[in-house]
């Protein structure tokens, strides 16, 4: 980490359905060296991708597996005069996760709580705040992703069909590295264009989830258009069902922009993606029985 940088952290406000519906518990954790309650949260590791980081750190110090939901406002402090950023999520808890935790000098205890008992027990304010921001938004939502395909070679070098352009060496890596981080958001259909290079970057994710890959012309460079395009991923995002469309980036900004405006959300100000990063849009539903995007995150892989 160089000089000045801030310390990464990710945490996430873990919840699950508690007795009365629509009234969630929110999972707390004691750590005996400070002797205080918090969120679960915990630094990256050197290099390692905040969407790795925050669901390895929930599951290391809660045992349950989170399923990654809406962004929440990250938090930053000074810790041992350093400047430390903690990005949040909300994130539903789905299960055991792998190598259950047990009491240790970091964590030694999980409380789940109801909202307002869990405001009481907080230790510090900035955590109440983010409580605060949970309780605001929407608590169920599904994600919907929007990705550029990864690296797939200098196209003037291509003499054969464009739509045969497979990734390149990179680009494979990346299509790996995306099938783990993608898996935090939980299972989703993959639909692709029918481009090799889409297909290429979808399959280590279709093969982690034991998905099947779509083809989409809706999708495809050379078969669609911005109209075409967005009113197909409108009536994916409106079935409530969770979804990867990995497409080309002439398509993607088309695609956030006219998501971003028919569901009445600020259009970003660069919409764009570099090869390899996707735009996660976690929908609700809204007061009508319509979608509404209650957050709006962008990653590269």
């Amino acid at each position: 980490m160089a000089e000045g940088e801030p310390i990464r952290a990710a945490g996430a406000l873990l919840w699950r359905d508690g007795r009365d519906p629509g009234s969630p518990e929110v999972a707390l954790v004691h750590r005996p060296k400070y002797d205080d309650w918090s969120f679960p949260k915990g630094k990256a590791k050197a290099g390692e991708h905040v969407l790795r980081a925050v669901v390895r750190e929930v599951s290391e110090e809660t045992g349950f597996a989170p399923r990654l939901g809406r962004r929440l406002p990250s938090v930053g402090y000074l810790k041992d005069d350093r400047p430390k950023r903690v990005d949040y999520w909300a994130a539903r808890c789905v299960g055991s996760a792998p190598g259950h935790a047990v009491p240790n000098d970091e964590v030694d205890r999980l409380d789940w709580l109801p909202v307002a008992e869990a405001e009481r027990r907080l230790t510090y304010s900035h955590d109440v705040d983010l409580l605060r921001e949970f309780g605001t938004g929407p608590l169920h939502t599904w994600p919907l992703v929007i990705l550029r395909h990864a690296t797939a070679g200098e196209k003037l070098l291509w003499k054969e069909p464009d739509e045969l352009r497979p990734l390149d060496a990179r680009g494979r890596a990346d299509a790996v590295a995306l099938a783990g981080l993608l898996a935090g958001y939980g299972p989703a259909r993959p639909i692709s264009s029918a481009a090799a290079r889409c297909l290429d970057t979808v399959l280590p994710y279709a093969r982690r989830t034991g998905a099947v890959v779509v083809t989409d012309p809706a999708f495809t460079i050379g078969e669609t258009d911005a109209e075409r395009a967005c009113d197909r991923l409108l009536e994916l995002a409106g079935d409530g069902v969770p979804a990867l469309v990995c497409t080309h980036g002439e398509i993607v900004s088309d695609l956030i922009t006219g998501l971003c405006r028919r569901l009445g959300e600020k259009v970003p100000d660069e919409p764009s993606l570099r090869k390899g990063a996707f735009w996660t849009a976690h929908l609700a539903t809204g007061d009508q029985g319509t979608p509404s995007i209650a957050a709006l995150e962008r990653h590269a892989p």
